[in-house]
Order: C-alpha cells, then sequence, then structure tokens
C-alpha cells in the first residue's frame, strides 16, 4: 500500500527547471503524494524544523521523503543531511540525494552522511518518469519506515 497521499514529498531543488521537471515526472508516474519544492537547503532546515513560514504542522507536514540537492548556493545538500541525521526527531526521515553528480566523491560522502539513496537526475523527461516509478515502487509503496518521531522539545535545532 502506498504511503498516504496526505504525505508529501519535499524537493530541495536551486533550479526551477529541474523541479519543474521532476514534479511533472512524478504527476505522470501517478506518484499521489504531493510534492513540495524548497529553494534551497536552508529552507529545507527551516521546514524540517517547523520554524519561521513553516511553523504550523497543519499545512508543512512532516515529509514521508525528502529529495536532496546536493550542490546548491549557501547551504549544501550534504549540510542538509548532516543536519538531519543529528536531529533527532526528524533523523529518520528517507532521503534520497537528487543531484546532477556522477562523481564518485560525491556520492561516498553522501552514504557517509547517511542518505538512503542516491540518483543522478536524469536529463529526459521519459527517464525521469522511468526513475519516479522506480522511486514510488520501491521507496513509497515497498519500504517500511517507521512512523515514531521523539517529541519536540522547547529548544532549537538551529544550523
Amino acid at each position: 500500500m502506498i504511503r498516504s497521499v496526505s504525505e508529501v514529498i519535499l524537493y530541495v531543488e536551486d533550479d526551477d527547471d529541474d523541479a519543474f521537471l521532476v514534479q511533472l515526472g512524478f504527476q505522470k508516474a501517478a506518484v499521489p503524494n504531493p510534492i513540495v519544492v524548497v529553494p534551497n537547503g536552508r529552507e529545507a532546515i527551516d521546514y524540517l524544523a517547523g520554524t519561521g513560514k513553516y511553523s504550523s504542522r497543519a499545512d508543512e507536514p512532516l515529509p514521508c521523503l525528502l529529495l536532496l540537492d546536493l550542490k546548491m548556493p549557501g547551504v549544501t545538500g550534504l549540510e542538509v543531511l548532516k543536519w538531519i541525521r543529528t536531529t533527532p526527531r526528524v533523523s529518520t526521515i528517507l532521503v534520497l540525494m537528487l543531484t546532477s553528480s556522477n562523481q564518485d566523491a560525491d556520492i561516498h560522502r553522501a552514504y557517509l552522511q547517511g542518505a538512503n539513496g542516491y540518483l543522478v537526475k536524469p536529463s529526459k523527461i521519459e527517464d525521469i518518469v522511468i526513475m519516479a516509478k522506480a522511486v514510488k515502487d520501491y521507496w513509497l509503496l515497498q519500504n517500511r519506515q517507521s512512523s515514531w518521531r521523539p517529541a519536540a522539545h522547547g529548544s532549537s535545532d538551529g544550523f
């Protein structure tokens, strides 16, 4: 059974064209989960921490899956990943790196930081649809994830 349609996929991407194509690919692959796009690593952390304009969990729920670009200005994807894996209430969120880098060093660093998977962004919409179907079939249908989350404390999880 696919995760609830109300569970969002958070996509951290600084390129509007890439964000559009991935959203289109997921739509064509019949992924029912809405994709929320944030344009950079700082906003991803704010979203996950529930701070600033993302303070309402009713409006900005924690994602069931995070698609994370690697190379972004400011806070990079690896820095976001490190923050996630060291922040107890979000540390178990599934994180797939979705990037244009096919460099072994980047792949290695992503897995060392705790990425669940590493996908190189396809350039053609047909290939994006194939990738989206694979993500849906494995990460959203077959994979099991704990729904347990530690209680939020009054302290800030700042970066």
